[in-house]
């Protein structure tokens, strides 16, 4: 039975392209179709839920997390390995923070990023669990036990001054808890954030000046426990926007509420010059949330009936002056998995690059896409038997470069689950021909999230 995106929070069965590996491998001197860029020298690791083998999943997003890694360096793919987080659920065994945190049920699938030289693996309910560079599990990091809460799987790096801004939210109170890690990752500044209930907060967006929260409809609902993903659509809690600016994070929070929706995963966010917060997301109407994560939602049966299960990049412009809000869809094609230019990370940018896919209504095949600030997009479409997984930008040496000059790593999976390749494309073309694909020694499940380490980021090894 193959699970498709839109029947993500509906049907336990994992195959097809989600079907899990049973082992861990490594192959070394991939082959590679076209020409790998010299400067793209360094690690890609991706993040994912990967059952042990026998071992049911309640969900498709549940399953122990599994890194996925490719070496490049001098044009050559030297090795491909996968790994699991060997988290305390993983084990077996209770492993206590200094905190006095159980991480027992904590699978850590859902991202990989880098902070103060350490890489660490991420999922929102847990605490992070700090891997190296050949992506074996060191352990459970809570920052010297300054870190008493969950760690969201979508933290920011703010690109000047190398801040990691984050937050933790739980079904109990405090519901939700923002946090300021230092670029050496040694000073954590914590303040509640106070929402209305337990919501289920997936990721959030900053600008120079301000942290945006997203606080929408999907909570936590104790009588959804057994399906394994606890979180069901209450259409009595309203959606808003917040806006906390980050040199006084103890004010209060300006709130602007905002046609119901949800959001799993921003993409940019900015202050603009007449100081309004402008934020662009991949936003699913109520209708696409009932038909993807399978929750009765309040509404239009012809809107029910039109839902393709899919998210479309929309855009939330608001006025602080005024506490007025703009709402603005970018593009129609269903998308999502935005990503950017991390080193606009809270600043203007203009391209947003994501994966498109079939939704449950039969839209389009695979394809990876660039977004224009106005709309206007282009794909890398990838045929109806193959999706690629979220897509990174690696921006090019060139000191003048164009924002879009780079590229684009995405691992892409048949259907089938068979077979797999890491696929590079030149940003500034997306439509056109891959720059390089390199071929993988096995299927690698569609995941996540995943992040591209250069050597100079030298990885604890």
């Amino acid at each position: 039975m193959t699970t498709t995106p839109s029947s993500l929070g509906r049907r336990p069965e994992l195959g097809g392209r989600f079907t899990p590996v049973p082992d861990e491998i490594d192959a070394v001197d991939l082959p590679v179709e076209g020409t790998l860029p010299p400067e793209l020298t360094g690690r890609y690791v991706r993040n994912g839920p990967n059952p042990l083998p026998g071992e049911e999943s309640t969900h498709l997003f549940t399953g122990h997390g599994m890194l996925h890694g490719v070496r490049l360096r001098d044009g050559r793919a030297e090795w491909y390995r996968n790994r699991w987080v060997r988290t305390g659920a993983l084990e077996g065994r209770p492993f206590l923070s200094e905190a006095g945190v159980d991480l027992t049920a904590v699978p850590a699938n859902t991202h990989v990023i880098e902070h103060g030289g350490r890489l660490f693996a991420l999922v929102e309910n847990g605490l992070p669990y700090e891997v190296d560079g050949e992506l074996a599990t060191v352990g459970p990091c809570d920052f010297g036990g300054r870190l008493t809460t969950a760690m969201t799987a979508h933290p920011k790096t703010d690109p000047v001054s190398g801040d990691l801004h984050f937050f933790g939210y739980s079904p109990f109170p405090p519901y939700l808890t923002y946090h300021r890690l230092s670029a050496a990752g040694q000073d954590l500044v914590s303040r509640e954030v106070a929402v209305a209930g337990p919501t289920m907060m997936h990721d959030f967006a900053i600008t120079a000046e301000h942290v945006v929260w997203l606080d929408l409809p999907l909570t936590f609902q104790w009588e959804r426990m057994a399906t394994g993903m606890p979180f069901g659509w209450d259409d009595a809690y309203g959606a808003r926007l917040g806006v906390m600016r980050q040199d006084a994070p103890a004010c209060a929070v300006t709130w602007f509420d905002v046609d119901p929706c949800y959001v799993f995963h921003v993409g940019g966010a900015c202050t603009d010059a007449d100081g309004r917060v402008v934020v662009d997301g991949a936003r699913y109407a109520p209708a696409d949330v009932a038909l993807m994560w399978g929750t009765p939602v309040p509404g239009d049966p012809a809107a029910l009936a039109a839902a393709t299960g899919t998210a479309r990049m929309h855009r939330w412009t608001l006025d602080p002056r005024d506490g007025s809000v703009a709402e603005t869809a970018l593009e129609d094609r269903g998308v999502e998995f935005p990503t950017i230019d991390e080193s606009l990370v809270g600043r203007p940018s203009r391209w947003r690059y994501a994966i498109a896919d079939r939704g449950v209504r039969g839209e389009r095949a695979g394809a990876v896409v660039k977004v224009d600030a106005d709309g206007t997009l282009a794909a890398h479409e990838l045929g109806p038997d193959v999706v690629a997984g979220e897509a990174v930008f690696v921006p090019s040496a060139d000191a003048g470069r164009a924002e879009d000059d780079g590229w684009l790593i995405t691992i892409t999976t048949t259907r089938d689950g068979a077979a797999s390749q890491l696929l590079v494309l030149d940003a500034t073309e997306v439509a056109g021909a891959p720059v390089a694909a390199v071929t993988l020694p096995r299927g690698v499940p569609s995941g996540f999230h995943g992040s591209w380490f250069p050597d100079g980021l030298r990885p604890r090894e």
